[in-house]
């Protein structure tokens, strides 16, 4: 067999591909496969690693036979800090005879807290002026105070290196500079993490910004999340972790001979203010081009004015090496449209984006004050909306140089937005004087939905956008007004969406350790990921410290990551423990936190203590699910136990004989059929019931936050795929239709966002950039296109291909590389003809569903399935031909009835 025949591909090592500073001492390496035959299958893999200096193989796996493994933990030599590893893995066909090879390196950072000899280093405030007395000036009351990032620099000699690499962290938000070079394409680095227990640092190949004799760092170090404005409570809106911010920078030169030094931020950096003002995540940034220092950040400019900078702490065991892929420049989007107005220039870029703006200037003067509003729609009379923004500003000033032409970009803030106002432009804007920068965490989109109705592909296009706005660092519920936290019910409601758009391994996985470290003593998850203090420093809420149990087993399904799921575990535990021990008669009526119910729902008001008892009794059974993966079997059955008691109670209490649910909402009744809390009994009649209260509104849903993700796959899972298509078609409000038809180009926070009779919401609660509601991503993957996991399966080993055709759908298509290949579904009906495409890759097997109106016409590639080669299993299950194929390329054709 040609050995292209079966490869392995897209090595990784902790989920990323080439990582630079890796901090695990035993690093995860991982592949996907691909073929170009039908049932390829490993029957064994090998992995080697060896060091940079090295041609000798300092690990080797040996051949391990199987053909499910996709993945291997490092366990060879102690690893070295500041190490380059290269290493491969090779792959054995069915007939055991070699196959393809993929290879890949990574490098490690920092391994030991020891290893450290940089420290702290931070702006003397004795060196500032007096804080001036309130006075007019162009500064809000909120921004008044608010102090000019630190500019650093140090200067160094180098000669003769042949690597460098500099490992780089803030408390605060920070750019590097190295010869007047920045270093690395990252934003907001280091991000946001829970700073009491984990700061992240970042890791860079500086070897060819090195020149011979004298060199200059340098750093620009702002407020962030560190001790800049965070969350809505203006009682404890800034400072959360800090007052000022620092710095951290460790420089490894290793040279010719040998020998390898170390050079770290330490007394001897020099630092002064440099022209931003001030600059803050939710207030703006404000700069002033005049106070530049050109050649600050280069060899041969003199600092000797400079203050020195101050030695702020020694601590660096909170230091962590970078997780997952950090804040990035996406994409650039023109202005699609610009009107001049009394109040200044209306940008219109056409997108609602998270990011910031690049602004070309002509023809300033000598300090012109130039403004940029950022706003996300526009008001009655035309002018730009900021109602919703409360207390954030999200207003950037630039004053001129006079310059024939400068360029205004903020670097250490983020906006969202679709509109911007522009006062104060000299002369006529045009259009390309203005670019819309989008920032989010550079996670890999790895899913593709596509469709025949414009109207859908708009709402996946939303879905996208929303994904995008609000996977900045941490999995946000909005990026415009003075919130952007981390809800975990928002994440956890949305995560399979996410992950199915997204490689979002990494990201979430990262973010689960500051979920973790919310927790309280009692067991209590926060709400949100940071923990922040205020309104929201107590314990979550039903299906908001819920999510601390089910993200990290959906990442556990999803990814084969058994590391987050053993290192969330006794969390999930103590979680589960926490709501028990509290509500022991098994219905959840104490300690809800701020208990937001179905959050946002429409005309309906489900019982909280409904929603509470129904997350409490799926919180159990995955905790049980969780055990039984991590080989606990006494764990499992305690937990598996106390879900079925809570089912029971759940079902004594709140359902009746004829199956109402008590409250009659949609969302009560889709807790009760999908967490599969009900006995058989009853599961018709509670259905029933959803039916009706959706057929009796006209097709129309009531759900919230909590049960949107439900009712699609619920209505399709009973037999009603119809009343899903019909729902997803719905224009009418309250719809997802209804947002797109009004020009949405995001996800709104609530149906409501804007009416045509009532126009905007209150402004105190009105985001047009949320996620949740557009967890119905998830349907339009597994459901509208029919892709999807196996229940009972792991790491996508087993698929589920099963199209639910039907609304004006002629043709639809999913394709999602998993961690162990690629998978597609596309179909299409022409005449009395359906066509289904599946792809499956090398590994894994799929069982296939081809609706038909007669078994005798399903085809495979023009074979009847008993002669077509991996097809196997057929069997007839109501209109549909139930196939069970391995990898490989599969075209299925039938007659259909319409």
């Amino acid at each position: 067999m040609p050995p292209d025949t079966l490869t392995p591909r897209d090595p990784r090592c902790e989920f990323l591909v080439t990582p630079l500073g890796v901090g695990e001492p035993c690093p995860r390496l991982s592949w996907k496969l691909e073929s170009t035959e039908r049932g390829a299958v490993p029957s064994a893999s090998r992995v080697v690693v060896r060091a940079d200096e090295s041609s000798e193989a300092g690990w080797d796996t040996g051949w391990i036979a199987g053909h499910d493994r996709t993945s291997v933990a490092y366990a060879g030599p102690a690893l070295r800090s500041d190490t380059r590893y290269h290493w491969e893995v090779g792959l054995r066909d069915a007939a055991g005879d070699d196959a393809g090879r993929a290879r890949s390196w990574f490098e490690t950072g920092v391994l030991s807290p020891a290893e450290w000899r940089a420290v702290w280093i931070a702006r003397d405030t004795r060196t500032l002026p007096p804080i001036p007395v309130p006075q007019d000036h162009d500064r809000s009351l909120r921004c008044e105070y608010l102090p000019p990032p630190l500019q650093l620099r140090r200067t160094f000699t180098a000669g003769d290196v042949r690597r460098a690499r500099v490992h780089v962290t803030a408390r605060g938000v920070y750019r590097l500079r190295l010869n007047g070079v920045r270093v690395g394409r990252d934003e907001l680095t280091p991000g946001w993490t829970d700073y009491a227990h984990r700061i992240q640092y970042q890791t860079y190949d500086v070897t060819d910004l090195l020149a011979e004799g004298d060199n200059v760092l340098g750093a620009t170090v702002a407020d962030g999340w560190w001790s800049g404005f965070v969350g809505m409570d203006a009682r404890h809106q800034a400072q959360q972790y800090g007052t000022a911010p620092q710095f951290l920078a460790q420089l490894v030169l290793d040279r010719a001979d040998g020998v390898r030094e170390v050079i770290g931020t330490d007394g001897g950096w020099r630092e002064r203010q440099g022209r931003i003002r001030y600059a803050d995540l939710l207030m703006g940034q404000q700069d002033d081009a005049r106070l530049d220092t050109p050649g600050w950040d280069r060899p041969g400019f003199d600092d000797s004015a400079w203050p020195f900078a101050v030695v702020a702490g020694t601590d660096t065991t909170t230091l962590t090496a970078t997780g997952d892929e950090p804040v990035r420049v996406t994409a650039e989007l023109p202005a699609r449209s610009v009107v001049q107005r009394p109040e200044g220039f209306l940008v219109d870029l056409g997108q609602n984006i998270a990011g910031r703006v690049r602004l070309t200037v002509r023809g300033a003067v000598p300090g012109q004050r130039i403004r940029l509003r950022h706003g996300e729609l526009l008001a009655d009379d035309g002018s730009l909306y900021t109602e919703n923004l409360r207390s954030a500003e999200a207003t950037d000033i630039y004053y001129a140089t006079g310059a024939d032409e400068e360029v205004f970009e903020p670097e250490f803030t983020t906006h969202g937005f679709r509109y911007v106002e522009v006062a104060g432009y000299p002369g006529e804007l045009r259009a390309d004087d203005v670019t819309g920068v989008v920032l989010h965490s550079d996670t890999t989109f790895v899913g593709e939905f596509g469709c025949d109705d414009d109207l859908v592909t708009r709402l996946q296009a939303n879905i996208r956008w929303g994904q995008r706005g609000n996977f900045v660092s941490v999995p946000t519920d909005c990026p415009q007004r003075d919130e952007r936290l981390g809800w975990l019910a928002d994440a956890q409601i949305f995560a399979p969406t996410a992950c199915l758009n997204a490689d979002c391994a990494a990201f979430f996985a990262r973010w689960m350790r500051d979920v973790v470290s919310g927790q309280d003593a009692g067991g209590a998850f926060p709400d949100v990921a940071p923990k922040v203090c205020g309104c929201l420093d107590r314990e979550g809420a039903p299906a908001w410290g819920d999510g601390g149990v089910l993200i990290p087993w959906h990442l556990y399904r999803t990814y084969g990551d058994r590391r987050v799921l053993d290192l969330s575990f006794g969390a999930m535990c103590a979680w589960v423990d926490h709501v028990h021990r509290h509500n022991p008669d098994l219905v959840w009526r104490h300690r809800r936190g701020n208990d937001y119910g179905d959050w946002l729902q429409v005309d309906a008001a489900t019982p909280p203590e409904v929603l509470a008892t129904a997350y409490f009794a799926r919180s159990a059974r995955t905790v049980s699910a969780a055990a039984t993966a991590l080989e606990r079997p006494e764990i499992t059955a305690h937990y598996a136990r106390l879900a079925a008691e809570i089912g029971s109670a759940f079902v004594e209490e709140f359902v009746g004989d004829d199956g109402h649910v008590h409250g009659g909402t949609q969302t009560g009744q889709l807790l009760a059929l999908a967490f599969g809390l009900l006995p058989d009994r009853l599961v018709d009649a509670v259905f029933g019931h959803l039916v009706r209260s959706v057929e009796e509104r006209g097709n129309r849903l009531t759900t919230g936050f909590v049960g949107v993700a439900l009712l699609c796959p619920t209505l399709a899972g009973h037999g009603r795929a119809d009343l899903a298509h019909a729902l997803l078609a719905q224009t009418a409000y309250p719809s997802w239709g209804y947002s797109v038809v009004n020009g949405a180009t995001t996800i709104w926070e609530r149906w409501d966002a804007w009416t045509a009779d009532r126009g905007t919401q209150s402004a105190a609660m009105n985001s047009f950039n949320h996620y949740a509601l557009g967890s119905v991503g998830e349907w339009l993957y597994t459901g509208v296109a029919g892709l999807d996991q196996a229940p009972g399966s792991v790491a996508w080993r087993e698929a589920v291909v099963r199209p639910r055709v039907g609304g004006a759908l002629t043709r639809a298509s999913a394709e999602y590389d998993s961690v162990r290949g690629r998978f597609a579904s596309r179909w299409q009906v022409d005449g009395d003809t359906f066509t289904l495409d599946v792809t499956v890759p090398p590994g894994a097997e799929a069982t296939v569903y081809v609706p038909t109106a007669d078994p005798d016409s399903v085809r495979e590639s023009g074979d009847v399935l008993d002669d077509a080669p991996h097809v196997r299993g057929v069997e007839r299950t109501g209109e549909e031909q139930v196939c069970h194929v391995g990898s490989g390329h599969y075209r299925f054709t039938a007659s259909v009835r319409h």
